[in-house]
């Protein structure tokens, strides 16, 4: 591993309120992910329109139309994807685009996928064009072109697939081709969960891992949650960890408030790396514009990690904005990390 990926995923661990979804995380969402579309929560507006389209599928006795769904990490797209297998009563094979290196590596899974079975692939904008490109046919002809032998004696062999299901997943669907999204018959963005859409995922997570949550620490929980499920069931977690040791096992408000403190987590779910971008723009770049790579040579880390990790959800609850010339913190931060907003004789000279 470089030296860069290396101190990446060191930035990672430290984080616990990032939505990237971790060992631990993948195991435990096994038994918390929703098995049935009664119960997963939010999206309704998803929901609604799969809801629609899984039955009409059905009722014409066809197999579902590609689907793309898009948006940040940890809302449910793999969920939803679990969940189309399950009403359309077909198998799931899941892989990641990182995972597919050659386009060879895709022949044995579409020539084993059944009538209406789904194909889902995670990060799908991470496909190598050449792996994107073998996928054309596949998804618009159910179709497969491989050669065997080399040279003179070279052969192409057309295989003809059953009628799948591709299910992709982005969270960076810019990134992602015209021609691929152009084949993607559905396309659906996930948004951010609301804070009374996470007292109920926490509360069913609390009740499947067996732990007495009342609704006010539900509460506490779902509001530094960053609006993802999956930071919600994580800080959950620790949660329990922390009243076990601390407070007979026994949780409520108090003991969840002390808890996230003691893990950095503020509030309105900001974390240490969130607060040392947020100050770090506004100490040494008197509060911008300043663009990325500075805030990352300033603090050390990777560019990518305050792009991907940070800004998503800074941006979205209005601390900080991008303008042409960089980001720039704005005066709600400021009110939050108690420092004085930045006067009108500071924005003249930028």
């Amino acid at each position: 591993m470089s030296p860069e990926k290396e101190n990446r995923q060191a930035s990672l661990r430290e984080k616990l309120v990032f939505a990237q979804e971790t060992e631990e995380d993948a195991i435990l969402n096994l038994s918390l992910r929703p098995g049935s579309i009664g119960d997963f929560v939010g999206q309704k507006s998803v929901v609604d329109n799969v809801l629609i389209a899984i039955a009409a599928a059905k009722k014409r006795d066809e197999p579902l139309e590609h689907v793309l769904f898009s948006g940040p990490p940890g809302l449910g797209k793999t969920t939803l994807a679990h969940i189309i297998a399950g009403e359309m009563g077909t198998k799931i094979t899941a892989t990641s685009g990182p995972a597919i290196e050659r386009a060879g590596d895709l022949i044995g899974i579409l020539t084993n996928l059944g009538e209406g079975d789904i194909l889902f692939i995670d990060e799908i904008h991470r496909l190598s064009k050449v792996v994107e490109e073998f996928l054309y046919p596949a998804m618009e002809n159910y179709q497969i072109d491989f050669t065997i032998d080399k040279g003179p004696y070279a052969k192409t062999i057309k295989f003809n697939l059953k009628h799948f299901t591709l299910v992709g997943a982005t969270t960076r669907s810019g990134l992602l081709s015209a021609p691929m999204r152009g084949r993607f018959g559905m396309l659906y963005t996930l948004d951010f969960y609301s804070p009374e859409e996470l007292v109920q995922i926490v509360k069913r997570s609390a009740k499947i891992l067996k732990i007495s949550l009342d609704k006010e620490s539900a509460g506490e929980i779902s509001r530094r949650s960053r609006g993802t499920p999956r930071i919600a069931n994580r800080l959950l977690r620790r949660v329990r960890d922390y009243a076990e040791v601390k407070n007979s096992g026994k949780v409520d408000a108090a003991t969840v408030d002390r808890s996230l403190s003691m893990l950095g987590i503020d509030q309105m779910g900001l974390d240490g790396l969130d607060r040392k971008v947020l100050k770090a723009i506004i100490d040494t770049y008197k509060g911008g514009p300043v663009g990325i790579d500075s805030i990352s040579a300033t603090l050390n880390e990777e560019p990518d990690t305050i792009s991907d990790v940070v800004e998503p959800f800074l941006l979205k609850i209005g601390f900080l904005k991008r303008t042409p010339r960089g980001r720039e913190v704005t005066d709600a931060a400021r009110v939050h990390l108690k420092i004085p907003p930045k006067r009108e004789s500071q924005k003249e000279l930028f």
